[in-house]
């Protein structure tokens, strides 16, 4: 019997039948029947889409669109495992694993609601420089967790800077691309609501569970009693990061060192040089006028690396794979 006729059915049974009968079981089996019936409705529809005429053309038609994509999702794992995501760590708690600790309090005045935390991101401190770290995060964050206003220090943060500002804008491109492939099949809304993975493996695309892993810093206080607790958290996102680099460029003065031309790669610097460039790649001519969710990058022409400076007469837009395919090459 067909799906759209058997569903009215059951629920004219589950009115007719007590009303008949009277009977209070054939009441719960007519109900359970309803309730059964809707995810095997919802199956035949699913298989019956799935198998559409409809749908195999859309496939077909964006095929390339999808080819592109799972190129760019196995371009973002690339990044997030050659990225390096950590910086300093904090020296509180560093040995506790070796002690054992046990609140000994009567049970109507135990007050341990909160607990230290002892973690190389965790600091513990007074309230006072709690309270402060929130109010100024980098001078805390470098003198509690050991950032070093240091050439190898700074050339750590521009490498975390750099990792994350990479990843940022390729998982924001692949969000894009997966949001533009499902308006061009624009499936039922039960489809995704219900059988969000199946669609896309049908259409063949491979989604990336990669989220920016952006470092977590928390400066804690806990009061002796554990009856109260205050924390300063801070993300090293890119506003953080860039903000740090820049402080250590101020201290220790050496801009013109490779570490500091990269950290003077700032997110204002990439746009600027990508509007500058109308957008295109540089080396293969490609644009977002011409492909919407192309991923460009900016490109050092002379590598920092052999003194290139992080200015604009040195900087180039380029797409991904023309940019993965230079590296650190000086091309003429």
């Amino acid at each position: 019997m067909p799906a759209p006729i058997l569903i009215p059915l059951l629920l004219a049974a589950v009115i007719m039948v007590p009303a008949v009968t009277g009977n209070f079981w054939l009441t719960v089996l007519a109900l359970a029947a309803v309730c059964f019936a809707n995810p095997v409705v919802r199956t035949i529809r699913k298989n019956r889409y799935f198998a559409s005429e409809h749908f195999q053309t859309l496939k077909t038609e964006i095929a390339s669109v999808v080819a592109e994509h799972n190129d760019v999702v196995d371009y973002v794992e690339e990044i997030r495992t050659r990225g390096s995501f950590e910086l300093g760590s904090s020296s509180t708690g560093q040995h506790a694993h070796l002690a054992s600790f046990e609140n000994t309090s009567a049970w109507n005045n135990r007050r341990d609601r909160n607990i230290a935390e002892y973690a190389p991101h965790v600091h513990n401190a007074s309230l006072q420089v709690v309270r402060n770290a929130s109010a100024d995060p980098i001078k805390y964050l470098m003198k509690y967790f050991s950032i070093k206003a240091d050439q190898n220090t700074l050339a750590d943060v521009q490498r975390v800077a750099n990792d994350i500002a990479q990843l940022e804008e390729a998982v924001a491109n692949v969000k894009e691309r997966e949001a533009d492939i499902t308006a061009k099949i624009d499936p039922p809304a039960f489809i995704l609501k219900h059988y969000r993975e199946e669609f896309w493996d049908q259409v063949g695309v491979h989604l990336s569970p990669i989220e920016v892993p952006y470092p977590q810093y928390k400066f804690q206080y806990t009061s002796a009693g554990g009856n109260s607790g205050q924390t300063t958290n801070i993300e090293l996102n890119t506003p953080t990061l860039e903000a740090l680099a820049a402080t250590l460029v101020d201290k220790i003065r050496w801009a013109k060192s490779a570490s500091g031309q990269r950290a003077l790669m700032t997110a204002r610097l990439r746009s600027h040089i990508k509007e500058r460039d109308n957008h295109t790649c540089l080396s293969c001519g490609v644009s977002l006028a011409a492909e919407p969710h192309l991923l460009l990058e900016v490109d050092h022409i002379m590598p920092v690396s052999k003194g290139g400076l992080s200015v604009p007469e040195n900087l180039q837009t380029l797409c991904w794979k023309c940019n993965r395919t230079k590296g650190a090459k000086v091309i003429a």
